[in-house]
């Protein structure tokens, strides 16, 4: 395939080559070699970036993981569940105290993810319309590079200057401890920098998602009203049927490597198409078709191996509390706008939609 920049990558399209892939040392995470697919319409790359989790390859890859994941397993992401509910709540309250018809993207999808990353990494939420909007700038792939360059400069100058303040005032959240274990300041930069903007940004798309292709489901959206103990199930549905971070399994050969019966030789790019994994009909029985019982876990829409999404823990308690509770509470809740008419971010690396107008 030919990317907007030109050039020519290798596409993996099966469940199994993309697996297999995704676990092959072969295939490196570094963004910074130059020839790593990159969704964007120039060629220029950001310049003076520390690398984090995301771009690491082996032997640094591992222990700088294990220095964070601990941060995000399941027993503390529990601890987490009556705040994150409190939120939910507050923000429903809202929502039902406000005119008709409300943006459901400003109103609950990109406040309620926001606030709880906020809260893990210990960011003050006064701050989120200055990181969402370079976020959002960043995701867009028709964003210039110097642009790009310039959100990406102020957000580490964000963080730096966050650190600072925490190694006088120390906190009880993620970046102070993580700045404890650390003698680099600009490694800790790099990993807030990775988890402010992927753990806000794509929950917030999968909650905006998920809502509307619920209330286009009513007899599916009626089941799960009734039985919320199907509600983990549906959401693994929901994050296979749209795996809005499609492209976050590209990598480059390090080595000639044969997939699929293709040799892909060293330097050149391979994005796995993790969209059309997640429909791979050898893998999923009706693939193309929505349904919430189907339950797979098997999907790829966190990636697979060792870069598997760090905060999905997170992020699935986070979809369940929130379709649980905004069903629950506005039951007569409906789009105010037709899907064929809605705003969708075709335009930005990890899907989703820019509003959603519901009434009720």
């Amino acid at each position: 395939m030919t990317l907007p920049s030109g050039d020519e990558v290798w596409a993996l399209t099966k469940h199994e080559d993309i697996r297999a892939m995704l676990t092959d040392p072969r295939f490196s995470s570094n963004r910074q070699n130059p020839n790593f697919p990159l969704l964007l319409t120039g060629r220029r790359r950001i310049t003076n970036f520390r690398a984090s989790l995301i771009s690491m390859d082996p032997p640094e890859h591992g222990p700088a993981r294990r220095e964070v994941v601990g941060e995000f397993t399941v027993k503390r992401m529990a601890a987490l569940q009556p705040r994150i509910q409190q939120i939910v709540d507050e923000h429903i309250d809202a929502i039902l105290a406000g005119p008709k018809p409300a943006d459901l993207v400003q109103a609950l999808s990109l406040p309620v993810p926001s606030l709880v990353i906020c809260e893990l990494l210990g960011v003050p939420y006064a701050d989120h319309e200055f990181f969402q909007s370079r976020s959002s700038r960043l995701l867009r792939r028709t964003t210039p590079a110097e642009e790009r360059q310039a959100c990406v400069e102020e957000l580490r100058g964000y963080l730096r200057d966050l650190l600072e303040r925490k190694e006088n005032e120390p906190g009880d959240d993620l970046l102070t401890r993580q700045l404890a274990k650390s003698d680099d300041r600009e490694e800790v930069v790099a990993l807030g920098f990775l988890l402010l903007i992927a753990g806000h940004e794509t929950t917030a798309n999968m909650i905006s998602l998920g809502a509307m292709t619920l209330l286009e489901h009513p007899d599916q959206l009626a089941e799960l009203r009734a039985d919320p103990s199907k509600t983990p199930s549906a959401v693994e549905e929901l994050l296979r049927y749209f795996t809005i971070a499609e492209f976050a399994t590209s990598r480059v050969a390090v080595e000639d490597v044969e997939i699929g019966g293709v040799t892909i030789h060293r330097g050149e790019g391979v994005v796995g198409l993790a969209n059309t994994a997640n429909r791979d009909p050898e893998v999923f029985d009706h693939a193309d078709d929505l349904d919430l019982g189907r339950g797979a876990r098997n999907h790829v829409a966190f990636g697979f191996g060792a870069h598997q999404c760090l905060g999905q823990n997170l992020a699935r308690m986070e979809l369940q509390i929130v379709f649980d509770t905004l069903f629950r509470r506005i039951p007569g809740l409906r789009l105010a706008t037709p899907v064929d008419e809605l705003p969708f971010k075709d335009d930005a690396n990890i899907y989703g939609l820019y509003e959603l107008p519901v009434t009720w």
